[in-house]
C-alpha cells in the first residue's frame, strides 16, 4: 500500500524534502495565534507543500506508525517558533517568514542558487 495512493493530500518529511528541492514551495499556516512566554514564542503551525502554480497542496504529516492493524497518520504540528525554524532550516531554507496570527499563512521557496543566502 502506497501512502500517496491512500492519502494523496499528505506528505511525509522525506517526500517533503524531495519536493521542496525540486521546486515546490512551503506554506506555513498559523493554527493558533503566537504568544511569548519568557523568551520563547508558542503557538501552533502546520506546513504544506504546494506546487509553483498553487494547484496542488499536501499537508506535512509524521511518518505513519502501526496501531493495531491500521497505519496512524498525524498532522505535523509545530508548537514553538524554534521547532518550526529548526525544521525549515534543516530542509534547506535560508530564511523564514512566520505568521503570528491564527489563519495567517506565508509561502516560501528554497534559494535557486545554493550559494544565495537571501532566499527566493
Amino acid at each position: 500500500m502506497e501512502l500517496e495512493k491512500e492519502t494523496p493530500n499528505v506528505v511525509t518529511e522525506p517526500r517533503f524534502r524531495k519536493l521542496i528541492a525540486s521546486g515546490y514551495l512551503a506554506e506555513v499556516v498559523c493554527q493558533v495565534a503566537a504568544y511569548r512566554k519568557a523568551s520563547v514564542w508558542y503557538g501552533e503551525w502546520t506546513v504544506r507543500v504546494v506546487n509553483p502554480d498553487r494547484t496542488i497542496e499536501k499537508l506535512l504529516v509524521t511518518t505513519p506508525r502501526r496501531v493495531d492493524d491500521m497505519d496512524e497518520i498525524k498532522i505535523r504540528v509545530f508548537k514553538t517558533i524554534n521547532g518550526l525554524s529548526s525544521f525549515m532550516h534543516e530542509a534547506g531554507f535560508t530564511h523564514l517568514d512566520i505568521p503570528f496570527l491564527s489563519g495567517g499563512r506565508t509561502i516560501q521557496g528554497l534559494p535557486k542558487d545554493p550559494s544565495d543566502k537571501s532566499g527566493s
